[in-house]
């Protein structure tokens, strides 16, 4: 592993690092994502995976792309980046790829990620990867979060189509809720709890909830 990837990791894993003792000046994201999702459906109307397609700052695209040799200036290919996406979906594992789901208020697990690669287009790299659920399911009620619980990485979904049913039975509505940035209580108490040591889920506060009924 080069240089690069040892930095890429060690800078995902200090979420790991904020999450069990952070100081109260780092309660505040340093990457933003853009993400938009894909909820995946088989023909007899289980849930299948996740779609996710995640959109780093420009910043840490940057910092990430250091060192990443190409055959031409200013152009990254899918596999001249192919090893930094292992890297990412790698990194990630440890935090459960800050994707979160219920089914009927049953917690669902998932599987390796598949698919994945990095593109890279207007300065910033964007991560493609799908979650297999380890076991297809049909629900009722869908739950589904994506938030970074230490409040390393802020996520916010894209203003056009941020979500989308992939084979979803028609039946199925789909509801989606932004962080409610708002809510001034809200937050202060979280960063009371956060000062006050209790930094464990302090990102909860700062989810982006999607959740689908199926009668």
């Amino acid at each position: 592993m080069n240089t690069l990837m040892l930095r890429l990791m060690a800078l995902l894993l200090l979420a790991g690092t904020l999450a069990l003792g952070a100081k109260p000046a780092q309660a505040h994201p340093h990457v933003w994502i853009t993400a938009t999702s894909e909820l995946v459906y088989a023909p007899d109307g289980s849930i299948t995976g996740v779609r996710h397609a995640w959109t780093f700052d420009d910043m840490f695209s940057t910092y990430a792309l250091q060192g990443i040799e190409t055959k031409t200036k200013g152009v990254y290919s899918r596999e001249e980046l192919a090893p930094l996406a292992q890297t990412n979906v790698e990194s990630l594992k440890e935090f459960g790829f800050f994707t979160f789901a219920k089914a009927d208020g049953k917690k669902e697990k998932f599987q390796e990620p598949v698919d994945y690669f990095l593109e890279y287009k207007d300065a910033e790299l964007t991560l493609h990867f799908t979650l297999p659920l380890k076991t297809p399911v049909k629900f009722r009620e869908l739950a589904l979060e994506v938030f970074d619980p230490a409040f390393f990485i802020d996520f916010k979904f894209a203003d056009k189509n941020p979500i989308k049913l992939v084979g979803a039975p028609a039946a199925c509505q789909m509801k989606f809720q932004r962080p409610n940035d708002g809510t001034a209580t809200a937050q202060r108490l979280g960063e009371q709890n956060f000062l006050d040591g209790d930094n464990s889920n302090y990102g909860a506060m700062f989810a982006n909830k999607i959740t689908v009924d199926c009668p």
